[in-house]
């Protein structure tokens, strides 16, 4: 099979076309041909070195994949309902940038009605992530704000998404007024370019003074301490990312005052069973959402992924740039 391999650590050009062996699905798991897969910011973090790949996971980047099951264990593909020749999503803890990949069967799920392939590879990472985080650990509940750091990103725009669709109050922070408006366009209620607002000002005047009760940051480092001021008594501040950098000081007595919660989770080196349980309760509560319509794909560029110039490099250099909207796909 053709797939993208990380040649060195480096800038998105070390990211080139390589023959690899066909993949074999063991005990519990499916073999995926892959249409699309979605790209996401630790595959970047991956090619530079700083994203160690999970004991026993293959060595090529790529979290997400959609397309169609060629084989697999067939009692784990009854008892999931899957049959050879079903198209589904998948999340995986590497091996995306391939034209075949080994999915576990408990980590897929089936491509939402009227949705393509490519459109259906943009969902895993960014839904798994935002449904762990802002609903089980943050434990948001409908008329609650969320003060999503980062709208515009592919989990941003999700977690708008579900938020509002399941009846939440939802702010964004952005950097620029277009990407205000695309957050807006996609249902936030409220959207702050940070660039030129302070977004504790900005979210404590929105909340009549109140604060928000989650936050989802992708950013840490010196965004901690402003995101314990503005959040609410209760609230709950959920980590994904350390984009700014991974020491923080903050306001303890707030934390006390408040009764404030900081957690934080990283999802790829969770076991199955952990990932399984995320992915039933997306197909109970957040895939009729997305066959309704009510919440729809935000793809901002496809890229050919064995494509010459390489196709993964410019979706890579994209990403890095900050200037999309939405999910990054790569095609095969």
């Amino acid at each position: 099979m053709k797939a993208i391999e990380i040649t060195s650590y480096g800038a998105p050009e070390v990211l080139r076309v390589a023959e690899r062996p066909d993949p074999v699905a063991g005990a519990g798991e499916l073999l995926i041909r892959v249409a699309a897969s979605g790209v996401n910011r630790p595959d970047v973090l991956q090619r530079k070195g700083h994203y160690p790949v999970p004991p026993g996971a293959s060595d090529l980047p790529g979290l997400e994949v959609a397309g169609e099951i060629v084989s697999g264990d067939a009692a784990a593909l009854a008892e999931a309902g899957f049959k050879v020749g079903d198209r589904v999503c998948a999340l995986i803890a590497g091996g995306g940038y391939a034209e075949l990949c080994v999915a576990p069967v408990a980590q897929c799920l089936p491509v939402p009605k009227g949705w393509s392939d490519l459109e259906a590879a943009s969902l895993p990472e960014t839904f798994f992530t935002v449904w762990s985080n802002v609903f089980e650990r943050g434990r948001l509940q409908k008329g609650e704000t969320l003060l999503i750091q980062g709208g515009s990103s592919g989990i941003g725009v999700t977690a708008i998404q579900i938020a509002k669709a399941l009846g939440a109050i939802v702010i964004v922070t952005a950097g620029s007024d277009d990407k205000c408006e695309a957050c807006r366009k996609l249902g936030a209620d409220h959207a702050i370019n940070y660039r030129t607002s302070d977004f504790v000002e900005e979210a404590k005047k929105l909340t009549g003074g109140k604060g928000v009760d989650v936050v989802l940051d992708m950013v840490a480092g010196d965004y901690v301490a402003r995101e314990v001021e503005c959040l609410a008594e209760d609230g709950r501040l959920v980590i994904i990312a350390v984009q700014g950098g991974v020491k923080s000081e903050i306001n303890a007595g707030l934390v006390l005052r408040r009764r404030l919660t900081i957690t934080g989770s990283t999802l790829r080196p969770r076991p199955v069973a952990f990932k399984g349980a995320i992915a039933k309760a997306l197909r109970e509560k957040v895939w009729p959402l997305l066959e309704s319509g009510a919440i729809k794909p935000v793809i901002h560029s496809t890229f050919a992924a064995a494509g010459e110039p390489s196709g993964a490099a410019q979706a890579h250099a994209l990403m890095e740039s900050n200037q999309h909207i939405g999910k990054i796909v790569l095609t095969w």
